[in-house]
């Protein structure tokens, strides 16, 4: 998709590195704490969005070698950033962490790290830790928020309120680590001006990035058993698409936009099916964002942060206006 329309990651990265950088996903088995007392998030099963290859008793070097392997023979790239991706990965004490980390940058064709993990499972601790690394290379975090409403994350049994989000992009900000919020569209319940809201209130806390992708369902889910139930409507493509472009046009021009839609696992995948078309649902995304002149930050600080029929109204989170720059 053009940049004139939105912030793309891989514009963004070749700015910086000056040619094209691919992510390697790794997958370090660390859990979640959301699944220790309760069943976790409705939308999630015990894989935890993982590869497997943890299971599989792959390594994190292994995991970097294999990636590399493929990626520079399909793509022709020869630098790339080490995403722990599956699970909480700042789940673990500090020392076990580093290590984990310090072994995906032992090869220095990586570049950089993407940590991703929930708003509510990063101590100071953790945090400065990630500093002393992020003075040898690019490191940001993702936090998984998916929707800045209290009501929506109780309902999803996401296991932690909006402000523990909030919280920790200020602490995470206040040490000049970048931050790259996770939201999910078509939750139960969420209108699209739920999602718009949500979208402002992240673009107002300051986050340097954010990924979207529309809710779907996997096997082994509480979500799953709801649309059993009948109690819950997979998004159809348009409705999806819809939703994606009223959120793009309420984020801050300055974000960098990781992520527009999602590729489920194959064998996992109940519904929407269309999602297995990743490259076709692409194409389509992008050709609406041209044929409706879709633009990053048209609608950003335009309206209320608050829409006049919401029963709860959401707080607004700002950050110093020293790191309104998102510096990277």
């Amino acid at each position: 998709m053009t940049q004139a329309h939105y912030r793309t990651l891989s514009s963004w990265l070749k700015q910086i590195f000056g040619e094209p950088v691919r992510k390697i996903s790794i997958d370090v088995g660390l859990g979640c704490p959301n699944r220790v007392s309760s069943p976790g998030c409705i939308y999630c099963n015990p894989r935890g969005s993982g590869t497997g290859a943890h299971a599989n008793g792959l390594t994190v070097s292994e995991q970097v070698a294999r990636g590399i392997e493929f990626l520079s023979h399909r793509y022709g790239c020869q630098k790339f950033i080490a995403y722990f991706q599956s699970y909480t990965n700042t789940y673990g004490p500090p020392e076990l962490l580093e290590s984990l980390y310090r072994e995906a940058l032992a090869d220095q064709r990586i570049v950089g790290l993407s940590i991703g993990t929930r708003p509510d499972c990063v101590p100071d601790a953790v945090l400065d830790m990630i500093v002393e690394i992020r003075k040898e290379k690019l490191v940001w975090i993702e936090y998984g928020l998916q929707s800045a409403h209290a009501w929506t994350l109780a309902r999803i049994n996401r296991g932690h309120d909006p402000e523990a989000f909030f919280d920790a992009v200020r602490r995470t900000r206040s040490r000049d680590i970048p931050v790259v919020a996770h939201l999910i569209l078509g939750l139960p319940g969420e209108s699209v001006q739920d999602m718009v809201t949500t979208a402002r209130a992240v673009s107002a806390a300051g986050v340097n990035g954010v990924k979207l992708h529309p809710l779907y369902i996997i096997k082994g889910t509480e979500l799953e058993n709801m649309l059993q139930k009948g109690t819950y409507a997979p998004l159809t493509e348009e409705d999806a698409i819809d939703m994606t472009l009223s959120v793009i046009q309420a984020l801050s021009p300055e974000i960098v936009v990781h992520r527009l839609t999602s590729d489920p696992h194959r064998d996992e995948l109940v519904a929407p099916l269309w999602m297995l078309d990743k490259r076709g649902v692409r194409s389509r995304l992008e050709q609406a964002l041209r044929s409706r002149d879709i633009r990053q930050g048209t609608t950003w600080g335009r309206a209320s942060l608050v829409d006049e029929e919401q029963t709860a109204p959401l707080q607004l989170h700002t950050i110093d206006a020293a790191d309104q720059s998102r510096k990277w």
